[in-house]
C-alpha cells in the first residue's frame, strides 16, 4: 500500500473516487485546517464551520470522480466546494432567522374573550348607527377616506366634486360623528 502522504492531490482524489478511505484521510489531513479557517471567516461560527467542513468531505467522498484536473487544481476544487457549502449554509441560516423574526412579529392567536367580543360588536354597531345619521355626502366622504384610504384629492376626483366641497363635508362629517359617538358611548358605558 503506497504512502498517501507523498501522493499528489490529483492522484489522491482518483483513489478517493475508487473508494480508498486512506486517500480521503490524507486529503483531510492535508487541507482540513485550511478549509476550516476559510469556513470560519465566512460563517463566523465554529460549530457551523465544523458542520460544513464535515459536509464538504462527505461531498468529496461522494463526488471525487467529478473532479476534473484539466479544469484546475485539487486544492481549488476543495476551496470551491467549501465556499459553496458555506454560502448555502449562510442562506439557510438567514432564511431561518427571517422566518423566526416573521413568526415572532405575527400576533399570536389568543383565546377569544366572549365579553370582549360582545363589547367590540356593540361598539361597531354604535359606529354603524352614528354613520347612518350623517348625510349621504358626509358618510361617503368619510367611508372613502377611512375604509378605502383615499386622500381628499382622490375622493374629489372619484366623486367628481371640488376639493373644497370634499374637505368641508369630511370636516363636518367628522365633527358630527364625534358628537354622536361621544353621546352614544357615554350611554353605552353607563350600562357597564
Amino acid at each position: 500500500m503506497p504512502d498517501t502522504r507523498e501522493q499528489p492531490d490529483n492522484e489522491l482524489l482518483r483513489s478517493v473516487a475508487r473508494g480508498d478511505e486512506s486517500a480521503l484521510a490524507a486529503i483531510y489531513d492535508r487541507y482540513s485546517s485550511i478549509l476550516l479557517g476559510l469556513l470560519l471567516r465566512i460563517l463566523h461560527s465554529r460549530g457551523e464551520a465544523e458542520d460544513v467542513l464535515q459536509e464538504v468531505f462527505l461531498q468529496v467522498w461522494r463526488k471525487a470522480a467529478d473532479f476534473d484536473e484539466s479544469r484546475g487544481r485539487a486544492f481549488t476544487w476543495l476551496v470551491t466546494l467549501a465556499r459553496s457549502r458555506a454560502i448555502d449554509r449562510l442562506r439557510a441560516l438567514d432564511a431561518r432567522t427571517r422566518a423566526a423574526t416573521a413568526s415572532a412579529a405575527e400576533p399570536s392567536e389568543e383565546v377569544s374573550d366572549a365579553s370582549a367580543d360582545a363589547f367590540r360588536a356593540e361598539q361597531r354597531e354604535i359606529v354603524r348607527r352614528a354613520l347612518a345619521e350623517l348625510s349621504e355626502d358626509q358618510r361617503t366622504a368619510l367611508l372613502l377616506a377611512y375604509q378605502e384610504g383615499l386622500t381628499q384629492t382622490e375622493i374629489a376626483a372619484r366623486l367628481n366634486q371640488p376639493l373644497g366641497t370634499v374637505k368641508t363635508r369630511t370636516r363636518a362629517g367628522l365633527m358630527k360623528l364625534r358628537e354622536l359617538l361621544r353621546d352614544k358611548f357615554e350611554g353605552a358605558n353607563a350600562l357597564f
